[in-house]
């Protein structure tokens, strides 16, 4: 089972305390440990997958580090970036490789 997530509340509690209660408790607390249904590597690789599609990059890199926690591979990583600059676009890919390279180097 994954760490109890505190970030929300560590980061907006003061400005969005709701917001923080709904990311800390429902998002990390209740959906993600969700394990029997989806495990945690592979809503990793899903929710990479989607914010590289974003362009959100600075949460990008707090879920390759959270990624690499939950067991995904530097080689699976790059072949999902590779695999998405076909769809996503090559300005992401590209940038997201330096986030690649930054986490699991």
């Amino acid at each position: 089972m994954a760490k109890k997530q505190t970030a929300g509340r560590e980061q907006l509690g003061d400005l969005a305390p709701k917001f923080a209660e709904l990311n800390d408790d429902v998002l990390f607390g209740e959906v993600w440990s969700r394990e029997s249904q989806l495990s945690a590597r592979d809503r990793s690789m899903i929710t990479c997958a989607s914010l590289l599609t974003q362009g959100a990059f600075p949460q990008l890199e707090a879920h390759m580090k959270m990624a690499k926690t939950n067991g995904v591979t530097k080689d699976e990583m790059v072949e999902l970036v590779t695999h998405l600059a076909f769809y996503a676009g090559w300005p992401k890919a590209w940038a997201a490789f330096g986030l690649v390279k930054k986490i699991f180097d």
